[in-house]
């Protein structure tokens, strides 16, 4: 019986804690996966970097506009049924995608039909592939107190961190013959629903109507999976919540900002990979290098997440600071080095800064707010987090092949001015400021 097992992290069974963290790792680690090969399915197909990139942009905008959306709706449908709605996003999406691209390296298709076409397939994933992460963390706030939120909302981000890190290591060895370079989409189509599946054997129905004689999520007091809900926390506030409300407007500058720069960084290292070691006519061999540099980062973000912040106490405010100073010294040797190990230690100090910046950033929106708008909380949380793979990306891959040291430039610009905001700011909804 779920009742029966031991709290974990921030109060939640560690294996309920688990199958959440897969629901947000799997999607992660075939996005990453995808990153990794994408510049070389690029390549073969002869489609220009920013293209390549750009090609991300319709689903990151439905993301952004449909996310809290989703959010608001697991308010009314459940959190279990908008995790099994994104992750059927995401399967279905990577299934078409890897088929475009299939379609394009065999010469069914021309290569700028096949990116079309993968574009296209990519418009499944941002329009409901944006149901899980809200109602992921919308789950978790809702059953931990406010003293262990960080840290139990630290373990989902680092979910992010230890995806990123799985992608690209095991890319390489799901380039098989016969299909090649488009092993990672079918294999991690075959992961989510292998989690899909899972999630619906083991995760109980939370829909309001299985809720006996409580309002749904609002309530905090017993949950229908016999979990006590927030009962120490302040009243339920109303459920919409906006954007421009003040309680959580500094804190959506920043995740905006440094999630803007993330997004640069991660759009142009695979290019500039290719550039720097001399792959950009080996394309079969940069898979590998591109692949260690991204699995260095995502392990130093592990290490940042699953370290550093319960080592430290570091509460929002800190740990979103500190962050963003470690992208400023870490964007250094990315930008200036030319040897694997500089470029992959330069990124690895990056990485741990915005591993240590993301669940900062998501936590001291969490906390602004009240029980009753966590759902509203992590619905724009997502819709932030979307919005930074619009155009960001391809922006920055722009800007690396007319000047490239104004993509870096830019970069170090939006940490810095996080840093200077959050130092600044005399107060951010936060029980203690200088938490």
């Amino acid at each position: 019986m779920p009742g029966s097992e031991p709290a974990g992290a921030g109060g939640l069974p560690p294996g309920r804690m688990a199958l959440l963290f897969m629901v947000m790792l799997i999607t992660a680690a075939g996005n990453t996966a995808m990153q990794s090969v994408m510049p070389s399915i690029g390549a073969h197909l002869g489609i220009a970097d920013v293209w390549v990139s750009l090609a991300y942009s319709w689903s990151a905008l439905l993301w952004m506009l449909l996310a809290p959306y989703w959010a608001r709706r697991s308010d009314r449908s459940g959190r279990k049924a908008m995790m099994a709605l994104g992750l059927t996003g995401f399967a279905l999406s990577f299934a078409l995608c890897g088929a475009a691209l299939l379609a394009g390296l065999h010469g069914l298709v021309t290569g700028i039909q096949a990116i079309l076409l993968f574009a296209l397939a990519r418009t499944l994933y941002g329009a409901f592939g944006s149901a899980a992460p809200p109602a992921v963390q919308a789950y978790v706030a809702g059953r931990t107190s406010r003293a262990r939120r960080t840290r139990a909302l630290s373990v989902v981000a680092s979910s992010f961190g230890l995806g990123t890190a799985l992608g690209p290591a095991v890319a390489p060895m799901l380039i098989v013959p016969g299909i090649g370079l488009v092993g990672p989409f079918a294999a991690f189509t075959l992961g989510a629903l292998g989690v899909l599946a899972v999630l619906h054997w083991r995760l109980p129905d939370d829909a309001p109507a299985r809720l006996p004689d409580t309002p749904y999520a609002q309530a905090f007091g017993e949950h229908a999976d016999g979990w006590p809900g927030n009962t120490q926390d302040d009243d339920p506030a109303p459920a919409r919540l906006r954007w421009g409300d003040r309680r959580i407007r500094t804190w959506l500058i920043a995740g905006a900002l440094g999630g803007q720069a993330q997004s640069m960084l991660l759009g142009v290292i695979g290019f500039m990979l290719l550039d720097r070691l001399g792959l950009r006519h080996h394309a079969d061999d940069a898979a590998g290098p591109i692949a260690l540099v991204l699995m260095c980062g995502a392990l130093a973000m592990l290490l940042a997440q699953w370290g550093l912040i319960p080592m430290l106490g570091l509460g929002p405010r800190m740990s979103t600071m500190l962050g963003m100073a470690l992208v400023v010294v870490g964007t250094v040797p990315v930008a200036t080095g030319h040897q694997l190990q500089t470029i992959a230690s330069g990124f690895a100090m990056a990485s741990a800064g915005f591993g240590l910046f993301r669940p900062g950033f998501i936590a001291g929106t969490s906390l602004a707010v009240a029980p009753g708008e966590q759902g509203g909380a992590a619905g724009i949380v997502a819709a932030i987090n979307g919005s930074a793979y619009i155009v960001s990306p391809a922006i920055a891959v722009w800007l690396y092949n007319r000047a490239h040291e104004t993509v870096w430039l830019l970069i170090e610009a939006l940490a810095l001015i996080v840093v200077i905001m959050l130092w600044r700011s005399k107060s951010l909804g936060l029980p203690d400021p200088a938490a």
